[in-house]
């Protein structure tokens, strides 16, 4: 019976096999090794994975210097990126892959950790700054652009304020902490679909500030 079960899942999520080009990316950064897989600076990493699951596809394939996945997202076909070089250089991955597919500035989703939000608090921008983040500043570099819309996803606000930064990102998220965390990614997948069919305005309002 449990095959069945199975069979009834896949027909509920639908195919994920996309069809056409690639005409947007969604972007979730973090940094590769396992030692950073739960850590606050993956909360991107982590949304991603959960996007996947969502959608019935994988995120393992090895591309752009990234690992990489698609599917179909709200009637577009997306990759799905989560750069292996290290955050400093996200923008590399970034580059290399909207350049193959031809991608402009504005069809590129990022998802990043923002230190100034409490864990699970939500924040969609259709442009602007790299705001302190050196993952978005690399990728506003890379693309010679700030065009892009990006989810800034709350990681939590330093316990002290002479605590290390790099200390904090690093750290890992407690299992409170994680489920919070984890409760956002549905909202925030639900936004970018919102952002996919081009409703900037309609997702800002569905998810900032939840």
């Amino acid at each position: 019976m449990s095959n069945i079960f199975d069979l009834f899942k896949k027909i509920e999520k639908g195919n994920a096999t996309p069809t056409g080009p690639v005409t947007h990316i969604v972007v979730g950064l973090g940094n590769p090794g396992s030692e950073y897989a739960a850590t606050r600076h993956n909360a991107g990493f982590l949304a991603v994975d959960r996007f996947a699951e969502r959608l019935n596809t994988r995120v393992d394939r090895a591309r752009f210097r990234a690992i990489t996945g698609e599917a179909t997202w709200a009637g577009k076909h997306v990759l799905l990126m989560k750069p292996q070089t290290f955050m400093n250089l996200s923008g590399e991955a970034v580059r290399e892959a909207a350049a193959f597919y031809k991608i402009p500035a504005e069809n590129v989703i990022v998802i990043s950790d923002d230190v100034n939000f409490d864990v699970g608090r939500i924040r969609i921008r259709a442009k602007g700054s790299d705001g302190g983040h050196n993952g978005i500043k690399n990728i506003i570099y890379q693309l010679q652009s700030d065009q892009f819309p990006r989810v800034r996803l709350g990681v939590g606000v330093k316990p002290h304020p002479d605590y290390d930064l790099a200390d904090w990102v690093l750290s890992p998220f407690s299992k409170e902490d994680m489920a919070t965390l984890t409760a956002s990614f549905d909202r925030i997948f639900e936004g970018i679909g919102m952002i996919l069919q081009g409703d900037v305005p309609g997702a800002m309002q569905a998810c900032n500030g939840k």
